[in-house]
This record gives structure tokens, C-alpha cells and sequence, in this order.
């Protein structure tokens, strides 16, 4: 497996740990009737919770494109050091980020955010080259 890959499956696997802060938060906020219920009414989720919440969402919609990325990279058989050290510069910014987000400091969350981004960038760039 590609460093790439490595990194990805790590990110994925920070991803179900985001999804598991998220979830005992939610739990924790509405209860477990609402948690078990079948949701036919949006809760809207405050504080901890919620910034949890939207740090998940945000980091979908991150892998997405580093998914894209790493795979790129190791299907056309690319990966260099530099691409390795894109590729675990997102992983560090996606593991910074949480905490930030979590923890509402601003603006460090969206530098981190955009550290994530622009490593993602440059592999895709890189992959063109």
C-alpha cells in the first residue's frame, strides 16, 4: 500500500472516530428517545454537539476530494515523497482540526481547514505532472 493509501485509510478511520464523538454528544444532548426516534423532525443540535456535527460534515466533504487524490496517485503509480508528505500534511490538519472546531477557536480552525485543503491541491496538482 502507498503512503497515500495508508493516510487515507487513517483518515477514514478518524472519520468514524468523529462520528463517534458526535454521536455520544448528540445522545447526550436530545436523549435517547429522540436518538432512537425516528427522526421525522430535525433536532437542532447546540454547542459541543454540534460543532462535533459540523466538523464530521466538513471532513465528508474534505475526503472526497482527497479520496480522489490518493487514488490518483496510487492507481497512475505517482506517489513520491512529496505527494507522501501532501498526503500526511492532510491527515495532521484533519486531526487538528476537530479539536479547533471543537473547541471554536477561531480563526485557527479555518487555517487548519485551508492547510488541509492546499495539501490536497498540490497532490492533485502533483498527479497532473
Amino acid at each position: 500500500m502507498t503512503p497515500e493509501l495508508t493516510a487515507l485509510t487513517l483518515a477514514a478511520l478518524l472519520q468514524v472516530l468523529q462520528f463517534t464523538a458526535y454521536s455520544v454528544t448528540a445522545n447526550r444532548q436530545v436523549g435517547s428517545k429522540t436518538a432512537l426516534g425516528p427522526r421525522d423532525t430535525p433536532t437542532q443540535l447546540t454547542g459541543l454537539a454540534g460543532r462535533l456535527q459540523r466538523a464530521m460534515n466538513n471532513h465528508f466533504e474534505g475526503l472526497i476530494l482527497f479520496t480522489i487524490a490518493c487514488v490518483v496517485i496510487a492507481v497512475s503509480d505517482q506517489s513520491t515523497p512529496y505527494t507522501t508528505a501532501c498526503a500526511w500534511t492532510y491527515l495532521a490538519a484533519r486531526i487538528l482540526y476537530v479539536p479547533a472546531y471543537a473547541l471554536g477557536l477561531s480563526p485557527w480552525r479555518s487555517v487548519i481547514w485551508l492547510v488541509g485543503l492546499i495539501a490536497t491541491l498540490l497532490m492533485l496538482l502533483a498527479a497532473l505532472t
